[in-house]
């Protein structure tokens, strides 16, 4: 069984997806970016996002198993680490970091991740 969860995101009817898919066992959250004007805003903004789209599957950050952050500019990054540390506290995921570009050169940072399905 496949269920999609939308957020109604500009993007989502734009490009054609959706914020999450639960399929196979695992809640797969699409890359998300935030709002504001700097990495650290934009990073809190799309781990808000990220925090509904799991909720909504009832799930939550404690069954991340793996994230993704892509940055234009790999420097910015460490700004992010203490938000992250203590967004996933004593349940840290597998991780992986990539510069590159993205869709909007106003966007400072995305992330995806993948979560274990209640």
């Amino acid at each position: 069984m496949i269920r999609r969860i939308s957020s109604g995101g500009e993007f989502e009817a734009k490009v054609g997806y959706c914020r999450a898919v639960v399929a196979g066992g695992f809640v797969h959250v699409a890359g998300t970016v935030g709002q504001g004007e700097d990495v650290i805003t934009q990073c809190q903004s799309a781990l808000e996002t990220i925090a509904k789209a799991l909720a909504d599957a009832g799930a939550s950050f404690a069954d991340i198993v793996r994230v993704n952050y892509y940055l234009p500019d790999r420097h910015e990054f460490d700004a992010c680490w203490p938000m992250l540390a203590e967004t996933f506290g004593d349940n840290p995921p597998a991780a992986t970091m990539i510069e590159c570009g993205l869709i909007d050169p106003k966007y400072r940072i995305e992330i995806e991740v993948t979560a274990l399905a209640p």
